[in-house]
């Protein structure tokens, strides 16, 4: 990963985030999970095969949740338990979903509150669950398997959060 760190962004680098490979790409995930607690919203855009899975997998493994964690492309949204007191990971892919309607059928206001949520393809479908939500963008780099990651933080919880 590239750049210098980033006041009020422990452990993240800063600038334009690059992960060369998935591991590096979890490791930032795990990084990420250093700021997140219960109730927030995370939401994960980008093509087929940013890496947005591989991310999450990070999360994961940094909040200390049951795994694996897999695309939740077909089943839309899966909840994984805490093995260490801390707050549930509930991740959701919206890919599949024609509109908030369908994302209001899946309550995931329901936890918001008690879990972390994190949704991929969630762009223009779940900003409605939270008025703060970090925001995080992956596009594939020019070489090879190199990832650009941004993060974007809304509202005043994520308000320090900007790369």
């Amino acid at each position: 990963m590239s750049g210098a760190a980033s006041p009020g962004f422990p452990g993240i680098p800063g600038g334009e985030l690059a992960a060369a490979t998935a591991e590096e790409m979890r490791a930032l995930g795990a990084g990420v999970a250093t700021l997140l607690r219960a109730g927030d919203l995370v939401v994960l855009s980008g093509p087929l095969g940013a890496g947005k899975t591989t991310l999450v997998q990070g999360i994961a493994e940094g909040l200390k949740v049951r795994g694996p964690i897999t695309s939740p492309t077909f089943v839309i949204a899966r909840v994984h338990p805490s093995l260490s007191g801390g707050p549930a990971l509930v991740h959701a892919d919206a890919y599949r979903l024609g509109g908030s309607l369908e994302v209001d059928d899946l309550d995931l206001d329901a936890s918001l509150d008690e879990s972390v949520t994190v949704v991929e393809w969630g762009e223009g479908l779940v900003e409605g669950l939270s008025e703060e939500r970090l925001e995080i963008h992956i596009e594939r780099g020019d070489e090879g398997e190199r990832r650009l990651v941004r993060l974007h933080g809304v509202g005043p919880r994520w308000s320090a959060v900007t790369v």
